[in-house]
């Protein structure tokens, strides 16, 4: 399974492009980014130096992942949806002087297996969004997201949870912590304000 990258997509010569994806127009992948096997980069959008990008990743028109984030397999990242890089986002330095690449320390968003990031949501370095974890459009998140954790608003917080599938769970009866899946029928125990699949 070959590449797919349109003429007007900018690809680094050093950036690794797994089998099998394929990368739309005006796309940038700039230099020693890595992008697994059977990915899409959707118009516009814009992977960052160093970016590693798993398998069977999408990436929606115009979505800006900034070095070094890493992405996990299956994870879908929306239209427009923003990952940052600086905590602390200056132009200039406490002089007034044009600040460089040297001059600030790139940290982080790290976006587990399977996790969804919904348009125009933006996530604010250092932040972790768990595996299967559903943000929703629009959220700004600015602490990590537990895996399985459905979040919305601004700032994120969770208003609930949802299952593999991206379905949002429901409580079994009784209340006792477990959780079930409408669409798959899959079973999830909750305890501590952690979510886990039941063995």
């Amino acid at each position: 399974m070959s590449t797919r990258i349109q003429p007007t997509a900018q690809v680094d010569e050093t950036a690794a492009i797994g089998a099998g994806t394929t990368v739309w127009d005006l796309a940038q992948v700039r230099e020693d980014a890595r992008l697994g096997a059977g990915c899409i980069v959707g118009r516009g959008a814009y992977v960052g130096p160093g970016v590693r990008i798993g398998d069977n990743v999408k990436l929606q028109n115009h979505a800006l992942v900034y070095e070094p984030a890493v992405l996990g397999d299956g994870v879908f990242v929306g239209p427009a949806a923003v990952l940052t890089n600086d905590h602390f986002p200056r132009s200039v330095d406490p002089h007034g002087r044009l600040k460089r690449g040297g001059d600030w320390e790139a940290v982080a968003v790290v976006v587990a297996e399977g996790a969804s990031l919904g348009a125009r949501s933006v996530c604010v370095a250092p932040v972790r969004v768990g595996r299967w974890a559903l943000v929703a459009a629009g959220a700004v998140v600015t602490r990590d997201v537990p895996d399985f954790a459905l979040v919305a608003g601004v700032p994120a917080r969770r208003i609930g949870w949802v299952g593999r599938a991206g379905v949002r769970l429901v409580e079994r009866e009784g209340g006792t912590g477990g959780w079930e899946c409408p669409e798959t029928g899959e079973l999830y125990d909750e305890k501590d304000g952690e979510l886990a699949p039941r063995a």
